[in-house]
């Protein structure tokens, strides 16, 4: 296959890829409204479909043997998330304000993924004991998420933890604001149908991008954790812009917060435990180190600062691209 034939294939996947979620996002959301789940609930549903695009291209991926390029893909887009996500949005904004329960709340569970990531990545844990330390850690934030505000209310912990559990997570959906209409059985058909594109779309990608790849004489783990990354990254980063511009910070953060840990769990942890992690090289590890940094760098700053500005912003646009640099070279 020529390369502008392999080009145009690899940007009318993105295109598909990307507007199949967007449609996936709305479909879930409605389907949602229609089970009655809380706001939290339907922002985790939303960040799930939006993560679609790259946790189907990093599968594909590992499922072929490359596994630089689904290592790459998963770790590269979580560290693009932190600047095209928080550091862009501070940028445009101005400021990202964010109440330090809220941070406190998404760093607990962010940190520890991301420290998951590296111990996987590293080989000091195998990917099965990881995938159960993970969901031990990501599934009660979930169940405290599908809650209802009464039940948080009344749960059975010190009444401090307690009045920081709720306070975050109110916080956060009335930031989100989701209020769609209430979905039917063409809402199922159009979400399956969306899902199916999305996966399809995916798996061109990331044939196409490592096509490319080879052809430009360019690593697999850049491709998945610069070109790929980026490209995937974008409905997310839509999103979070559009929140940051309207004055939600809490729901920018967990937009981003989500994203990264869903695809660590369902994009990484769920098909190494099943799949195997192979061979990973030292710019993976390097790579996933680097999102355990920025990923504890930029809490601690918000939840010091409460909040992020456009100069931090700046800040951490300038890691992000010392990142690809340190990866180009």
């Amino acid at each position: 296959m020529s390369t502008p034939v392999t080009l145009a294939l690899f940007l009318v996947s993105t295109a598909v890829a990307l507007a199949a979620s967007s449609v996936l996002i709305v479909r879930l959301e409605r389907i949602g409204a229609r089970l009655s789940l809380t706001e939290a609930a339907l922002g985790i549903i939303a960040a799930l479909a939006a993560d679609l695009p790259e946790i189907s291209t990093a599968i594909a991926a590992l499922a072929q043997g490359q596994n630089e390029v689904g290592v790459g893909v998963i770790l590269g887009s979580n560290v693009a998330k932190l600047a095209l996500l928080l550091g862009l949005a501070a940028v445009v904004s101005g400021r990202v304000r964010l109440d330090r329960r809220v941070v406190l709340l998404e760093s607990i569970v962010a940190v520890a993924l991301a420290l998951v990531t590296v111990a996987v990545v590293g080989g000091v844990v195998a990917p099965a004991p990881a995938l159960v330390v993970a969901l031990l850690v990501f599934v009660p934030y979930v169940v405290l998420a599908a809650m209802r505000p009464q039940s948080r209310a009344r749960l059975r912990i010190p009444s401090r933890l307690r009045g920081t559990l709720t306070g975050a997570m109110t916080q956060e959906e009335d930031d989100l604001d989701i209020e769609p209409g209430r979905g039917g059985g063409a809402d199922v058909a159009v979400a399956l149908l969306s899902l199916v594109l999305v996966v399809g779309s995916s798996v061109v990608l990331e044939r196409t991008g490592s096509n490319l790849g080879t052809t430009w004489d360019i690593s697999d783990l850049v491709v998945g954790a610069v070109l790929l990354a980026v490209v995937t990254s974008i409905p997310n980063a839509v999103a979070a812009v559009h929140l940051a511009r309207r004055g939600r910070g809490a729901a920018t953060l967990s937009t981003t917060t989500n994203s990264n840990n869903i695809n660590v769990v369902v994009g990484l942890l769920v098909p190494a435990a099943l799949l195997g992690l192979g061979t990973v090289t030292q710019t993976a590890v390097l790579t996933a180190w680097w999102y355990l940094g920025l990923t504890a760098a930029v809490l601690a700053w918000a939840f010091l600062r409460r909040g992020l500005t456009r100069i931090d912003g700046l800040v951490i646009g300038l890691a992000y691209a010392a990142f690809v640099v340190l990866l180009l070279r």
